[in-house]
């Protein structure tokens, strides 16, 4: 008994002091976490995680865990943890949210919804789920219909480590400055939060065959401390950056540091002071003035995480205003950083509070008369489900570089983005519209809004190609012995991506009476209905298209009254549709209007026959076949159909009289 006594105290006494030692664990990752330096905080979670019996402790370090491979950006291993902290009897409700998040930041986008809408019925209140599924559902959309930006990893500049933040250094482009912690920077020190150097500022340059040289520290900038996100005015002679002091276990400042090029060698870099110490000032961004300067702080009354700020200055070299948050627009309940002015003032940033594709995604904003913004999200492939960031424009051309961990190693790299010029061609068809069939050899002439004429002919499938120009508009007029001249329109304006255009142009066989649709009249009337003016306008157009036609307007009543009445009538009918058209300018000598009365009724063709299954195909819509038929209905119908308007084409070699 007493051995079995002195066993349990002993027991005891290593279970206390394994408590004390675990505890001492938790307490040192908590300290780290607390200091932002997730990747020593993650591995002491881990062992505790992996020693700790008691499934309460189990679930938090679970959960901790994941939140230090979010913080550090590892999207990857965030979606292990969170799934497993999801799963456990102890899970934070949050823990679905950040798992749902973990699953949009890889891509994963029917899976986030679904997570997101489990999120939703144990968080009910909470109005994020609702706006990041319709982020996932734009995500697919622009996924399936990207921008036509192309988009390459620059491999020469990028390295193992975190490279980003990139910045153009001379007026030609062929120098870039940029972020990295790879192992030539000046810190000899690990992050604490990240596990890499501390970053500093490089420079590359690109030679006449178009390669970047070996990136190397820019002089006179960096320090033992983090270095990076450099951005240079108009006339790149002056410098911004940031500069971040870590401490042991404890968070310091980031400041916007300047410095001025004498010569070819960087000033002394100093720091602006445009906030306290111990305040986030980071990301700067000079505009193309020079006068306004955007970054980024996290500092108290904002609109919540990191927002962008703005200080101004009356002329260079003056003081700085006290800075300005720059709005609701702007800014967002999540984060905003990494601001870029183009040239012409639009502003560029990356957000992960505005509806995106997945971490970060960068945005440009257009500044508006009532000081407002207008915000857009720049799509794929520019955006993707990672984090995107950093972006920079060679001027007004669009063509730049920009930051990205896409390629989902929780690494940033470089890559480099550019619109290729708009390309557009055009395929075509020329067919019988009768028949459906090819027209072989008709000659197909391009008339361009820009006054370029190009000719083409069809070959045996009736088919014709171009090159189209981009900003044009085009006719496409198609002409052949035999047939009425067709014509199509294309445009090529406001078109922001190369297209392939398919066009088809009828033409219509001269060899027989050609039916003007939907041409009315009252009962017992000549004069046309305004419904009728629709067809004649058409007719109109055709008759320009045709310049050397001529032809005979036709018009036919049905079966009903007398033989004289039905030609009178018939023929002033024709006569109106005569008037109309040389009111809209055609020469009265390309017209002739003849009645037909009831002499020539209506052979049913395919179409008839198809609208109407009691009429057969080369049936004449005679009054004896009319008053046979089963009923009244049917008998309108045929009427109806009998009561047309029609042209035949008389001659194909008008010439018009001199006035």
């Amino acid at each position: 008994m007493r051995k079995f006594l002195l066993f349990y105290i002993l027991l005891s006494i290593c279970l206390y002091v394994d408590c004390g030692a675990q505890k001492r664990k938790v307490d040192r990752a908590y300290e780290f976490y607390n200091a932002g330096e997730y990747y020593l905080a993650m591995d002491h979670f881990k062992s505790t995680y992996s020693k700790s019996r008691d499934k309460a402790i189990k679930a938090d370090m679970v959960f901790m865990v994941a939140e230090c491979y979010r913080l550090m950006n590892d999207p990857k291993n965030a979606e292990i943890w969170y799934k497993k902290a999801v799963r456990t009897a102890y899970a934070k409700p949050i823990a679905q949210y950040w798992f749902a998040e973990s699953l949009k930041k890889n891509g994963k986008y029917s899976q986030a919804v679904d997570e997101y809408r489990k999120y939703k019925q144990l968080a009910p209140s909470d109005a994020r789920p609702d706006q990041e599924i319709r982020a996932c559902e734009l995500a697919q959309e622009w996924l399936r219909n990207p921008e036509a930006y192309k988009v390459d990893d620059l491999k020469e500049l990028n390295s193992k480590d975190a490279d980003f933040s990139p910045a153009y250094a001379r007026d030609d482009f062929g120098v870039v400055y940029f972020t990295s912690s790879r192992d030539d920077a000046m810190g000899n020190r690990t992050h604490g939060a990240t596990g890499q150097n501390y970053t500093d500022i490089f420079e590359s340059r690109i030679d006449k065959k178009g390669k970047w040289s070996i990136p190397v520290a820019v002089e006179g900038l960096n320090s033992d401390f983090e270095d990076g996100t450099p951005n240079l005015t108009a006339d790149y002679r002056e410098i911004f950056f940031t500069r971040c002091e870590v401490g042991k276990r404890e968070r310091k400042g980031c400041e916007i540091i300047h410095s001025d090029k004498k010569g070819d060698v960087w000033s002394e870099p100093k720091n602006l002071g445009l906030m306290p110490d111990s305040i986030i000032a980071a990301h700067p961004a000079i505009s193309p003035d020079g006068l306004t300067l955007y970054f980024v702080s996290d500092i108290k009354g904002g609109f919540g995480g990191k927002d962008i700020y703005y200080v101004t200055r009356e002329k260079p070299g003056s003081p700085w205003s006290k800075p300005v948050n720059a709005g609701p627009d702007i800014n967002t309940g999540g984060d905003e950083e990494f601001p870029y002015v183009r040239n012409d003032g639009t502003l560029y940033f990356a957000s992960d509070g505005h509806i995106g594709m997945g971490g970060l995604d960068i945005f440009k904003a257009k500044s508006q008369p009532d000081g407002s913004w207008t915000v857009q999200n720049m799509k794929a492939p520019v955006n993707s489900s990672a984090d995107d960031f950093g972006i920079v424009f060679q001027n007004s051309t669009e063509a730049g570089i920009f930051s990205s961990t896409r390629k989902g190693k929780g690494n940033d790299e470089l890559y480099s983005f550019e619109m290729p010029p708009l390309k557009f061609n055009i395929t075509g068809l020329v067919k019988d519209e009768k028949t459906g069939a090819p027209v072989q050899g008709s000659v197909v002439q391009l008339i361009a809004s820009d006054a370029s004429n190009l000719q083409a002919e069809t070959g045996i499938g009736g088919d014709f190609r171009f090159v189209l120009k981009p900003a044009v508009d085009y006719i496409f007029l198609a002409s052949k012995n035999g047939y009425l001249n067709g014509k199509e329109r294309e445009t090529t304006k406001g078109q922001e991506k190369s297209r392939d255009f398919m066009i088809t142009i009828l033409l219509t066989p001269i060899d027989k009476p050609i039916e003007l649709p939907n041409i009315f009249y009252d009962y017992d009337k000549w004069d046309l209905r305004p419904e009728s003016m629709v067809s004649l306008d058409k007719l109109v157009e055709t008759l320009n298209d045709n310049p050397k036609i001529t032809i005979e307007l036709m018009s036919h009543t049905d079966a009903r009254n007398t033989e004289e009445y039905n030609l009178v009538l018939s023929q002033k009918r024709a006569q109106s549709a005569v008037d109309y058209l040389v009111s809209k300018g055609i020469d009265l000598a390309r017209l002739t209007a003849k009645g037909y009365g009831k002499s020539t009724p209506k052979f049913v063709d395919a179409e008839i026959a198809a609208h109407n299954p009691f009429m057969k195909v080369g049936q004449q819509l005679t009054e004896e076949f009319i008053n046979n038929l089963a009923n009244n209905e049917q008998k309108e119908i045929a009427h109806q159909i009998n009561r047309r308007t029609e042209f035949k084409v008389l001659r194909t070699d008008y010439v018009p009289t001199k006035k």
